[in-house]
């Protein structure tokens, strides 16, 4: 087994070109779980850990570009105002996973349990590829084509996850057998846009990929604008409003059973969670400026 230590990113995607069997490997968190237990053998490996080019967090206007290479300890650190992707590091692993674990991981896996891919998915976030070849940007939804499968060609490197910051409270939560260390058995991550004035819903585990919530994202925004708490965050929501919000969420949930939970659960945990999620949004925008 090969192992390729290139220094620079032009020079990782020189080896990408001229050996595209070769796996990429910054943290391993997942990956070196499948070498574990024998579920894959790679010819050789590249080790993009010390990339500097993966490691820069960097804000233009109101755009962040999260580094591929960046470890959730450093999110929590750096990023404290996304708070939806630091409450999704919070969750992941323990402090060692953190300290190794990156974003870019959760997107080469691809895996719908990936706790930082519903916040992407709720920031309509866009993932930065480059190869030899040139660089190139798709969307989350686009990139995300289904279970542990990726839109990432054999030459190509996740170098960055980039969006546009909405301005309004969001959250992540998910369910599972405790709050961290756990495979989630539903995620979700919800995102009030206030300048759109529109609520956006991710869900994660419960389906072959990522899964947005558009018919619960209109009605969410609708009972906003028709309570009024779009101009007075005072006015919030019914009750009634708040459960067809979660009965629409879980009705986009498109979940299976398997051991770690059965999809009705999935479902009606989906339901739960986002009734939370809405109910501290408000909560949020009733908070005073800081």
């Amino acid at each position: 087994m090969k192992v390729y230590r290139p220094s620079s990113l032009g020079e990782a995607l020189d080896v990408r070109a001229a050996h595209p069997e070769a796996v990429p490997i910054a943290g391993g968190t997942d990956l070196m779980v499948e070498l574990n237990f024998g579920r894959r053998r790679p010819e050789a490996f590249v080790d993009i850990s010390r990339l500097p080019e993966l490691g820069v967090i960097r804000r233009e206007g109101d755009t962040v570009s999260l580094g591929a290479g960046v470890p959730y300890a450093r999110i929590i650190r750096e990023l404290p105002d996304q708070v939806a992707l630091v409450q999704a590091a919070r969750t992941v692993g323990s402090p060692q996973i953190r300290t190794r674990g990156t974003v870019g991981g959760n997107l080469g896996t691809g895996s719908p349990a990936g706790d930082a891919l519903p916040v992407l998915a709720a920031y309509d976030a866009r993932i930065v590829l480059a190869s030899a070849r040139g660089t190139r940007r798709i969307s989350w939804r686009d990139f995300l084509v289904g279970p542990k499968r990726t839109a990432l060609a054999p030459d190509e490197l996740i170098v960055a996850a980039e969006w546009d910051v909405p301005q309004g409270p969001g959250s992540f939560s998910k369910v599972g057998t405790r709050n961290a260390m756990v495979i989630a058995i539903a995620g979700l991550s919800l995102q009030v846009d206030e300048a759109a004035r529109g609520v956006r819903v991710a869900l994660g585990s419960v389906g072959p990929t990522i899964l947005r919530a558009p018919d619960a994202e209109a009605f969410g925004a609708g009972a906003l604008d028709e309570s009024g708490a779009w101009a007075n965050p005072e006015a919030g929501v019914p009750e009634a409003a708040l459960a067809r919000f979660g009965e629409l969420v879980a009705a986009a949930a498109k979940p299976i059973d398997d051991v770690r939970g059965t999809a009705a659960y999935r479902r009606h945990a989906c339901g739960v969670l986002a009734r939370r999620a809405l109910t501290w949004a408000l909560a949020d925008r009733r908070l005073p400026a800081s």
